[in-house]
């Protein structure tokens, strides 16, 4: 009895497997758009899903791979069925040279390993752009601009750090977070905070405390994740 459930499970894995590469290698016009666009929109949703998330639980680290592999998916998912994937099966059918074939029947490994990598890569570096961590002014509620460069001095020894706005503009106070948690406000220009460094948050990439620009509400204006060295 075990013997047979094992073979027929065997036999479901194999079969899903061949399902999976025929839809893989499905390579019609109208397959290659509509693979290309579910991953569009599979990627878009994991980035920005991820990214949500992230923003309201940043200690949760783990969340930079999947906002990688959704803004990876995005440019990777076209890339893999408008391109890699022909390729491939024309190099299958007309190419003599013994490197060309070696690709051809290696090339979707190849392109997921590389597709992998770039995302432990990206989700261990976090490059701003796929963060959306922008320094641009953002609009406050009645069309009052809101701007300020945050400095904070984070390579001094002592116990305490400081940072502070220059040149703010619409920004009504400041606050700093950690891990939920408030551990400084300010609502007089230059917005001067100070905290202890101990009660930074402690991440997969170091210590950091959020730093927000807020509005008259307590609404959010710009947030910045501050590395505390």
């Amino acid at each position: 009895m075990t013997l047979n459930a094992t073979t027929t499970l065997n036999r479901y894995v194999q079969q899903a497997w061949r399902d999976l590469l025929s839809v893989y290698y499905a390579n019609t016009p109208t397959w290659r758009w509509l693979k290309s666009g579910a991953l569009v929109f599979l990627g878009g949703f994991a980035w920005m899903g991820a990214a949500v998330v992230l923003s309201v639980r940043p200690e949760w680290g783990f969340l930079t791979y999947v906002m990688a592999y959704g803004f990876l998916l995005i440019l990777w998912g076209p890339l893999t069925h408008l391109v890699v994937v022909p390729v491939t099966i024309r190099l299958r059918r007309t190419a003599n040279h013994p490197i060309a074939r070696k690709f051809s029947r290696n090339s979707g490994k190849l392109n997921l390993t590389v597709f992998f990598t770039l995302v432990i890569l990206f989700g261990a570096f976090t490059p701003s752009l796929m963060m959306l961590e922008f320094s641009s002014d953002l609009v406050g509620g009645e069309g009052t601009s809101v701007s300020g460069n945050l400095v904070c001095d984070t390579e001094t020894q002592e116990d305490l750090v400081t940072c502070h706005v220059e040149g703010a503009e619409g920004i009504d106070h400041v606050t700093v977070e950690a891990e939920g948690e408030l551990l400084a406000e300010s609502h007089e220009d230059p917005f001067e905070v100070e905290f202890d460094r101990a009660d930074a948050a402690d991440t997969r990439t170091g210590m950091e405390v959020t730093v927000t620009f807020r509005d008259a509400d307590g609404d959010r204006l710009q947030r910045f994740i501050e590395p505390i060295r």
